[in-house]
């Protein structure tokens, strides 16, 4: 009897974790280029959250870095000594951590054939992230390789860029059951780029065989890109029935609810006015940028960085919605400074995959024993630190290198390396 729940698949920080600011639009992210970094404490931030949620019964996966440098990719642009230095950051990026942008995921019970869909994002609209989707690819064929269960595609072609799950929504009654899927585009124009096209959404959801009753497809605000919120889930999240957004979320607001009413009538929506926290506090604190999940003994819990708990507005509109006794019973502050410093919160860390546990290879699971192995490579292998200048040198790529084959061999992933 098949059991399906949902499971985070975070990315594990990677040993080449650094600030180079690649991430056009992504304020986070330019703000602290150039800064150093610190990738020992960076991944076992990631992981000390993987075991909070862990602890409060939540079925928790993790993928792994890609292997970094890309030498195929300083090769393919001829990189040398006098080339613009993000083209060389671009090939040590470690940016798939954030595996929110890994693919695009439809559980068993909304597709046609009544397996579960995964389609890598293509990324195209950033280098350092457009190298990813190939090797992302062949992880996830591993780890949902068995194919009565499972179908990988290829990435939409790259005249669409397509950005992930960080742009997909899922309404449901329970993750078990069927499901409305709500794709977020961005139309190009603006100061920033809009990474996901409408078409790329449109070709995700036919690939994925979704009923076109099922879908909504739904405009992001220009105001938010201008603002920094380079993806839809910096300021929008959704779980089962409830939608948990920002008033200045989606282009056009009285449409986008009334199409989503439309499609399931049992939204519950949770919005933040501007009033009471604005565009850019919200963006700065990723109050959004939260894993939304259902606990087991019933209600919701909200993951969200500490930098919410730390602003005055954030924080007290938190606890006047907990006095409420909605839907979300807990706000719970966890440490990812050092993801958030280039740009990505809780949700970006995650990747969420309803499926039967026992379907997919246990070795992309997490248990105790996982955590302890990977712990304990990271606090050996990991840099503890790594300035700008460090990119690009012989020591620090044997230094990444050596310390990826230590994580797959403690993981019997070599087919990886």
């Amino acid at each position: 009897m098949s059991r399906l729940v949902e499971i985070n698949f975070d990315g594990i920080v990677g040993p080449s974790h650094n600030y180079a600011g690649l991430s056009l639009g992504n304020i986070a992210s330019a703000s602290h280029g150039g800064d150093p970094s610190f990738p020992r404490a960076a991944a076992l931030q990631g992981l000390a959250k993987m075991r909070g949620n862990m602890e409060r019964g939540l079925a928790q996966g993790f993928l792994l870095p890609l292997p970094r440098p890309n030498a195929g990719l300083l090769e393919r642009l001829a990189v040398d000594a006098g080339s613009d230095r993000a083209l060389l950051a671009a090939a040590w990026s470690a940016s798939s951590m954030w595996t929110a942008n890994a693919a695009t995921v439809s559980p068993a019970p909304d597709t046609a054939d009544g397996r579960c869909h995964l389609t890598p994002a293509n990324l195209v609209t950033m280098l350092h992230r457009a190298q990813e989707w190939p090797d992302t690819q062949a992880q996830l064929k591993i780890a949902f390789g068995d194919e009565r269960h499972f179908k990988v595609h290829d990435a939409v072609p790259p005249s669409f860029g397509d950005e992930g799950a960080a742009n997909h929504m899922r309404l449901t009654e329970s993750h078990d059951a069927p499901g409305v899927e709500v794709f977020v585009y961005g139309r190009p124009g603006g100061r920033f780029p809009a990474r996901q096209h409408e078409q790329a959404s449109r070709a995700v959801a036919r690939l994925h065989g979704l009923d076109p009753q099922r879908c909504v497809f739904i405009e992001q605000s220009p105001v938010a890109i201008e603002a920094g919120a380079f993806h839809n889930d910096v300021v929008a999240v959704a779980n089962e029935t409830v939608l948990f957004a920002h008033e200045q979320a989606f282009a056009d607001r009285e449409d986008a609810y009334e199409a989503l009413l439309a499609a399931f009538p049992k939204l519950h929506a949770i919005e933040v006015p501007a009033s009471a926290v604005s565009l850019e506090e919200a963006i700065r604190t990723y109050l959004f940028n939260a894993q939304l999940v259902s606990q087991p003994d019933g209600g919701m819990a909200l993951v969200v960085p500490g930098e919410c708990w730390e602003s005055e507005s954030v924080r007290g509109w938190c606890e006047e919605m907990l006095a409420t006794n909605g839907p979300i019973r807990e706000v719970i502050p966890v440490d990812v400074r050092q993801s958030m410093a280039n740009g990505g919160g809780p949700a970006c860390l995650r990747l969420r995959v309803v499926a039967d546990p026992a379907t997919v290879d246990a070795r992309f699971l997490l248990d105790e024993a996982k955590a302890q192995r990977i712990e304990a490579v990271i606090a050996e292998m990991w840099p503890e630190r790594i300035d700008p200048a460090d990119i690009g040198t012989e020591r620090l790529a044997h230094s990444v290198v050596e310390a990826r084959e230590a994580l797959l061999s403690v993981l019997s992933l070599g087919e990886l390396a």
